[in-house]
């Protein structure tokens, strides 16, 4: 029996792979199988007419000062129109517009008036009368 398992033991040995093996084995290959195609979509043919408007507002309030407004008015890919506002300075600025199509935004800036600045004076400082009185302190 010892002499049957001994060489049953030499056979494995001499049958088993004689060291490690080196090199690449990729293995299965990946087969996605047919991409999904979802077809034709529906999109409806834009039924629209050209962009045509006209607006104009202004606010003119004279205890504060706010002078400003605009104007525009659009047939299609034409655009004009123009804006304005008082400045702090004392002058108008006014933006005078037109987009054409494919030529772009082209503007026209023109001032009415003149800038007018206040005259500083040092010996006009704001001196505010203190808020807080430390109270009374009794022994």
């Amino acid at each position: 029996m010892k002499v049957v398992l001994a060489l049953t033991l030499v056979a494995a040995a001499m049958a088993a792979p004689s060291g490690p093996r080196y090199g690449f084995n990729p293995g299965p290959s990946f087969n996605p199988g047919p991409s999904f195609n979802p077809g034709p979509s529906y999109r409806p043919t834009p039924s629209y007419a050209p962009a045509q408007y006209s607006f104009d507002w202004a606010v003119n309030d004279a205890p504060s000062g706010n002078d400003f407004g605009h104007q525009e008015s659009r047939n299609g890919d034409n655009t004009q129109g123009s804006y304005y506002v008082q400045l702090p300075d004392g002058r108008l600025q006014r933006v005078t517009y037109t987009v054409d199509g494919g030529s772009g935004y082209v503007a026209d800036v023109t001032y009415q008036g003149e800038a007018q600045f206040p005259t500083y004076s040092p010996g006009s400082s704001y001196r505010p009368t203190p808020a807080y009185r430390p109270a009374p302190v009794y022994g």
